[in-house]
């Protein structure tokens, strides 16, 4: 069913349907709209590229890995890149057992394999990052990758603290201040941008847009709505 062509619509006539704005607030975040860009990142050695949806193109030089979801088509698309295949191979399997909300509940310990071998290319900096595959990324949201920024989300925050890898602040809270904060956890919240080349000095709003079109990114809307979803609230039914 076509729900997610219905959900600007559900959106905007939450206003006029007599709900709790508790349940109105919960209604918004189950539809899950999401504005930001999609950008490309290359893989080394391939003419492969993974795609990912972030609402936080600001934090790009920030990104020090991927992370694609274990079912991810791509992962068999370079698997004789992959040094250690059967590793990753069994991580998939381990994590196909598992459901949805098992991997993403927030407090768990956030599991993930290396696909050894491959590198992907941050299109902001030119760096080579590593690749992942990690079950608290899904493969049904966005585009089943992302673009893994640690110092400033917090689930990247606490898989790079566990597989010692690079966090590197983007976002500083203090400007004009000589030094960003030593983080005990990620910032997720608005500054200006430093370790970003050209852009530091920028309002993190500003330069959403301008990396985006630095790096030759789409703007993109996303939603947590899935097609597969029926709705049997009162007023809205499945359509």
């Amino acid at each position: 069913f076509r729900i997610t062509k219905y959900a600007d619509k559900l959106l905007k006539n939450l206003s006029w349907i007599d709900w709790s704005e508790r349940t109105k607030v919960a209604q918004k975040n189950w539809i899950g709209r999401s504005e930001g860009a999609q950008i490309e990142f290359k893989i080394q050695n391939s003419n492969l590229k993974i795609n990912v949806f972030t609402t936080r193109p600001d934090t790009l030089f920030g990104a020090t890995y991927m992370v694609l979801a274990p079912e991810h088509e791509i992962i068999s698309k370079i698997k004789n890149q992959i040094s250690n295949i059967k590793e990753v191979e069994d991580y998939i399997e381990r994590s196909k057992k598992k459901t949805e909300l098992e991997r993403t509940e927030l407090i768990k310990e956030k599991t993930g394999v290396e696909l050894k071998g491959i590198k992907a290319v941050n299109p902001a900096n030119k760096e080579a990052i590593p690749v992942f595959a990690a079950d608290y990324v899904i493969f049904s949201y966005g585009t089943g990758a992302i673009m893994a920024v640690p110092a400033h989300d917090q689930r990247d925050f606490d898989f790079a603290k566990k597989h010692n890898l690079p966090i590197k602040m983007v976002v500083c809270p203090n400007w004009p201040e000589p030094k960003c904060p030593i983080l005990d956890k990620a910032y997720q919240g608005q500054g200006h941008l430093v370790g970003s080349g050209k852009f530091d000095g920028l309002p993190s709003e500003k330069a959403k847009w301008e990396i985006s079109k630095f790096v030759g990114s789409k703007n993109a809307l996303n939603y947590h709505l899935r097609d597969w979803l029926i709705s049997r609230q009162r007023y809205w039914g499945p359509p």
